[in-house]
């Protein structure tokens, strides 16, 4: 049963233990009486206490007891568990995953504060609710639960307008934007203006795990059309019913957009989401020198992907230098596929010095099969990683995927193909036939729908002396004999926020290779020698902030070192090099920001 009276006493506990030095500052607010209440920023709901009732004009707005911040913490915990366990019988998870949502959502909607400190303290359970694998079903029924607007909205029919549309936003500040045009969602496709789902769902892990302060986020949906039909048909669909805007015509779009945001807010750090590959690759060559951005497709996934890489050598008893003699086989094409084939090439050339053969161990399948230099009409993204004809015998351009496991015998095998069942029984029997002491499964496709194999078939089929991770989440695997098999969830949940955090605690102009590089050698180094030896790549999401404090600080180091940095707030970058490493990460977790209720100063 419920302990309503306990429960509030150990989050009291806790809250003295992790927050008791942190003391808000006063918010200086230009509104009063019911706009305070319908602003979920400031909002508190029945926690404004009667000093602040009496100066803000809300006495008899309110019920007249004060509920302090705990006590409504508990009271929304109490609703919530009694959602789930008035659901746990219900066959359809995609309903009862809606149900959760909207009651986080309703919270997010009326009360900031309390619901980042709920996601804070909750993560665990909380992240698949707001981040993936809830949110793709968000995203494809946006319009329909859709209840009030979050973030901004451009669009084709707002060329020329854009310059003057971002000062219809409130903040003075913004820290941190993230960008889609809704194009390639998760696996799921082309969602148009539905895409916004993942802006919102990235900037609340923004805040939850690196500590962004929410009033300095902006989630923007750049809306050019859809060539879903079924959108375009639907009379509740939000967003323009015209097929989308392809060359010189959508990078104006693109331009305009971000020409405007650099004007009102030179330092904001953009984050490209979700672009369909051409638009992923083009874009990220056209701005990534001309100010701080990154897409997190490309280079978040990859670097998620290599710390795991890295950590796998580990596991199968290797020293790190034998990274560069892994042979790893990469299935999808696409932009994650091939952010990762860099990612990892890069990290091959650092460690032997030699860019002429950093990718001879890897080997990439798109939809056709196994990329040759042979194909025709290839991809120029992806021409340095197509194979020489005859490198290893008998294997041809458009072999299969068996085909390819059985004749190279890779330690690895990496899918990002947003296919699902990709790595079929034969496939995962081939695997654990090819000599490798311990192979490793990474199945990274989301949502969990589009998952190449899951956790189950991988220690069926391949064996139980696997190393398995999966870019949605899976349980464990009891694999008897008290043995249990454990499935890492290779999320860029573990980067992103941290990647983010150190381009602005630095005040990075670019975000550089070796910052991306730095973070991902940070997390690959933060498991210990015995977790890795179970199996366990990745940390708990538990104790996200702490692994976002040590990347951020990683980061941080990089920039200083290329000398991209010009320092944050009052820290100037000579600061930020003589910082020592633990100097940098307390600096970092300094900047993070905590959900407490600030007082409010009314400004006349």
């Amino acid at each position: 049963m419920w302990n309503l009276t306990k429960f509030v006493a150990s989050r009291l506990s806790r809250s003295r233990r992790f927050f008791s030095s942190v003391i808000p500052r006063p918010c200086i607010i230009q509104k009063r009486g019911a706009d305070i209440l319908h602003d979920p920023w400031i909002n508190k709901e029945t926690g404004f206490p009667l000093t602040e009732r009496n100066r803000l004009g809300l006495r008899g707005l309110l019920p007249p007891r004060v509920i302090s911040f705990e006590q409504q913490y508990a009271r929304f915990m109490e609703s919530y568990r009694s959602l789930e366990k008035n659901t746990v019988s219900e066959s359809d998870t995609s309903h009862v995953a809606l149900a959760k949502w909207r009651i986080l959502n309703r919270l997010h909607d009326r009360n900031e504060t309390l619901y980042f400190r709920v996601l804070i303290d909750n993560i665990k359970d909380f992240a698949p609710i707001i981040y993936t694998p809830t949110v793709g079903l968000v995203c494809q029924n946006y319009s329909g639960l859709f209840r009030r607007p979050r973030g901004m909205y451009f669009s084709a029919k707002d060329k020329g307008e854009m310059m003057s549309m971002i000062y219809n936003w409130p903040a003075q500040k913004v820290d941190m934007i993230v960008l889609t045009d809704g194009s390639r969602i998760l696996g799921l496709g082309d969602l148009g203006v539905h895409g916004i789902g993942i802006p919102i769902g990235k900037l609340d892990m923004y805040v939850a795990a690196a500590g962004l302060n929410p009033q300095r986020i902006l989630p923007v949906m750049l809306d050019v059309g859809t060539n879903n039909l079924k959108l375009i048909e639907d009379p509740l669909y939000l967003g323009l019913r015209q097929p989308r805007l392809e060359g010189e015509e959508y990078l104006s779009i693109i331009d305009e957009f971000i020409e405007a945001v650099l004007t009102r807010w030179p330092k904001a750090i953009v984050q490209f989401e979700d672009f369909q590959m051409k638009w992923a690759f083009e874009t990220l060559k056209r701005y990534r020198e001309r100010f701080c951005m990154f897409n997190d497709d490309v280079q978040g996934t990859a670097g998620v992907a290599l710390a795991g890489l890295l950590g796998t050598v580990r596991a199968q008893g290797r020293s790190l230098d034998d990274f560069p003699n892994q042979k790893i086989v990469v299935v999808g094409a696409g932009s994650a596929g091939l952010g990762v084939l860099s990612m990892a090439v890069q990290a091959v050339v650092r460690m032997t010095g030699n860019a002429e053969t950093a990718a001879q161990n890897f080997f990439l399948l798109d939809k056709d099969g196994l990329l040759t230099k042979e194909r025709k009409n290839l991809d120029p993204a992806a021409v340095a990683f197509a194979k020489d004809p005859g490198l290893i015998a008998g294997l041809r351009d458009g072999d299969s995927l068996l085909e390819v496991v059985k004749k190279v015998k890779p330690d690895v095998l990496l899918g990002l193909s947003g296919v699902g069942g990709v790595f079929n029984e034969e496939v995962l029997k081939a695997l654990r036939e090819s000599g490798s002491n311990r192979p490793a499964i990474f199945a990274m496709s989301n949502p969990t729908m589009n998952a190449e194999c899951t956790a189950v078939e991988a220690f069926k089929h391949a064996g139980e002396n696997i190393v398995f991770a999966s870019g949605s989440p899976f349980e464990n695997v009891q694999l008897g004999n008290g043995k249990v098999g454990y499935v890492n969830q290779a999320n860029n949940m573990y980067l992103f926020p941290g990647i983010g955090l150190g381009a602005l605690l630095s005040g990075a102009r670019i975000i550089t290779n070796d910052m991306l590089q730095a973070a991902a050698e940070c997390l690959a180094s933060y498991m210990t020698d015995q977790d890795i030896e179970k199996g366990i790549l990745y940390p708990s999401i538990n104790s996200i902030r702490d692994i976002t404090a040590e990347v951020g600080a990683s980061v941080v180091r990089a920039a200083v070192a290329e000398e991209v940095a010009e320092g944050y707030g009052k820290v100037d970058p000579e600061e930020l090099a003589y910082m020592s490493k633990e100097e940098t990460v307390e600096y970092v977790r300094r900047n993070m920001w905590y959900p407490n209720y600030s007082p409010l100063v009314q400004q006349k």
